[in-house]
């Protein structure tokens, strides 16, 4: 049996820290000292097994107090302690975008690629949650058939900004049923979102193409190996609370038959199959607080040779971002990679 093991969380206090501990506390990960983290810029506290933790300013020497550290908070966060812990033998779970396409760091989904991970890799990277989805659902076919072309419309929920994103989406609804208009308000968007959409998640490079769409393109190539698959994507932020969904294009360089394809979704890790066109899964029903990636409307597309169509939803917060992490940190228990303080 496992001895339990010393766990940091950086980020504690935060949106997606807070389903990390849920995660924990749910799923019985083995913690013996539980350390909680926030910015240090103001007082925060948090509740882990019934205990209420005042969260503290992170610094090397606090951190190394853990055997893992989930970092779920800022780039600049993870850059400043990540590479410093791993080296010190800590292992390091990081959420962030920083170090998800440095050469040596493993980019892991544990369904799609976990044999990525290993023992002297102690800085371990979690994927956008925006192409997790579609690294998930593909991953047989990619393996079977070889995806050469993706195109994708993703249809990203608010809490993909955090959570002033999200109590901006529920004041402009307020006051537009009071008032009977959208307000403009200062936030998190460069738009109105409520009753809205628009094609733009993150900044624009000099060629129109956006953060999100740039991410998904070079994390998706790093996920399967496959840095030859060409990927064009718009990212386009909906006004729904939780869930991300996908619409998927996708060209193989193997023949196949919709049946074919049917029943490698349906034996695909991670992944619920709806294959009736009609049971088709939605972020309000597939998209809280769920475990797995679910596709429905599988079809032949008719724009080039090879091509099926297929939709996508799962829950951003969770197999996103926290359920991805603590998926990360279960694999790691199971073979047996943690050998430092928490000895098995």
């Amino acid at each position: 049996m496992a001895r339990k093991l010393n766990v940091a969380v950086v980020g504690a206090s935060g949106m997606v820290g807070g389903q990390l501990l849920e995660l924990l506390e749910s799923r019985r990960f083995p913690v013996n000292e539980f350390y909680p983290f926030n910015s240090g810029r103001r007082p925060a506290v948090v509740w882990f097994r019934g205990k209420k933790y005042a969260c503290l300013r992170p610094s090397l020497d606090a951190l190394k107090k853990a055997d893992l550290v989930f970092f779920v908070s800022t780039d600049e966060v993870s850059a400043k302690y990540a590479p410093r812990l791993a080296a010190a033998g800590v292992w390091c779970i990081d959420d962030s975008s920083r170090f998800r396409l440095a050469p040596g760091v493993p980019l892991v989904i544990p369904e799609v690629n976990g044999g990525e991970l290993g023992p002297s890799k102690k800085l371990i990277a979690g994927p956008n949650c925006t192409i997790t989805g579609a690294a998930v659902a593909l991953a047989g076919i990619h393996r079977k058939f070889r995806v050469k072309a993706l195109r994708l419309a993703t249809y990203q929920a608010v809490s993909g900004a955090g959570r002033a994103a999200m109590g901006q989406l529920e004041a402009e609804l307020k006051t537009y049923f009071k008032t009977g208009k959208v307000p403009v308000l200062r936030g998190a968007f460069p738009r109105p979102i409520a009753f809205n959409l628009f094609p733009q998640v993150g900044g624009f490079d000099a060629q129109g193409h956006s953060g999100e769409e740039n991410k998904v393109a070079a994390e998706l190539k790093k996920i399967w190996r496959a840095p030859g698959v060409k990927i064009s994507s718009t990212a386009v932020r909906v006004p729904v609370l939780r869930g991300h969904s996908l619409g998927v294009w996708a060209a193989t360089a193997k023949p196949w038959t919709l049946k074919a394809l049917a029943a490698e979704l349906k034996r695909t890790p991670g992944l619920k199959f709806f294959p009736e066109a009609k049971n088709y899964p939605a972020p309000l029903s597939h998209g809280n607080k769920t475990f797995e990636v679910y596709a429905g409307r599988l079809r032949r597309a008719d724009t080039a040779p090879n091509e099926f169509q297929l939709w996508v939803v799962s829950d951003n917060l969770y197999k996103g971002a926290a359920l991805n992490s603590m998926q990360i940190a279960e694999r790691l228990l199971a073979d047996k990679y943690f050998r430092r303080g928490g000895i098995l």
